[in-house]
């Protein structure tokens, strides 16, 4: 902790030269491509998710550094195939991050993180970008995003008034949802569906509740009771696939106290 600025600079190069001498000498590094490196780079990138979920610093630091290896990785391969090195990847960033924050690096005045997302999206518009959505990876996962298209939206303006229109907004994608399980039009259920979720993401977002956080902070609690309702029916001697409903509810009662 509180390394300096030549102590950070010393450490990513020693990692940079620990990664030339991988490259020349083990055969499994060699071996490496960026097609190869994709799959894992996504594992880590979860594993990192994960551990900033739980809020443990050392797993964290840990993963961070899992995931800056397949930065230095790639880069590596990259210079290997004279496109880029690690020095062009940090000067494309430093160069937008300077052009995409005129409040800091220019004479562009704003009042509050609204106005910092507004000018940003404007600012990728004028820099050539295809589209609004153009940035959001058509590969992400669902819920992901529905909340990335809808902030890169309202960044320029495109959004509700209020929390009250949100709302009001969940509400009637409810009704038209209940209307279409009384058809019984699995298609359109699905459709329907599809709209309540989105409507929940928008309302999520104005809540100040990042959605994938809250459903994986709900997916963890959930299987942390179901794995002592596991246990407390193995030290009951119950057979899980056999269990009542009042039996059901009685071990979900108890994983509640014990977990929260």
């Amino acid at each position: 902790m509180n390394n300096t600025r030549t102590n950070q600079l010393k450490a990513i190069d020693r990692l940079l030269t620990i990664m030339d001498e991988l490259r020349a000498g083990c055969p499994w590094d060699k071996k490496q491509t960026f097609e190869s490196l994709r799959h894992l780079t996504i594992e880590e990138i979860y594993e990192l998710s994960e551990a900033l979920l739980a809020g443990n610093a050392e797993e964290i630091k840990k993963e961070l550094g899992d995931v800056l290896l397949h930065i230095i990785f790639y880069a590596k391969i990259g210079s290997e195939k004279a496109a880029f090195d690690i020095a062009d990847i940090a000067n494309g960033i430093s160069d937008k991050l300077i052009e995409r924050h005129p409040h800091i690096y220019g004479d562009v005045q704003v009042s509050d993180e609204d106005d910092v997302k507004r000018n940003w999206e404007q600012l990728k518009l004028k820099e050539g970008a295809k589209g609004v959505l153009a940035g959001v990876p058509k590969s992400l996962p669902s819920l992901v995003m529905a909340s990335r298209m809808q902030d890169k939206v309202a960044g320029i303006g495109f959004d509700w008034d209020s929390i009250e229109g949100v709302k009001a907004k969940v509400q009637e994608e409810l009704q038209e949802l209940n209307h279409e399980i009384s058809e019984g039009n699995i298609k359109q259920i699905e459709a329907e569906l599809g709209d309540v979720f989105f409507s929940l993401v928008n309302y999520a977002r104005f809540l100040g509740v990042n959605p994938d956080d809250a459903l994986a902070t709900t997916n963890k609690k959930f299987r942390a009771r179901f794995e002592v309702m596991e246990k407390n029916a193995i030290t009951e001697k119950q057979q899980l696939s056999s269990l009542s409903a009042h039996q059901w509810e009685t071990l979900w009662q108890q994983a509640k106290k014990t977990v929260g």
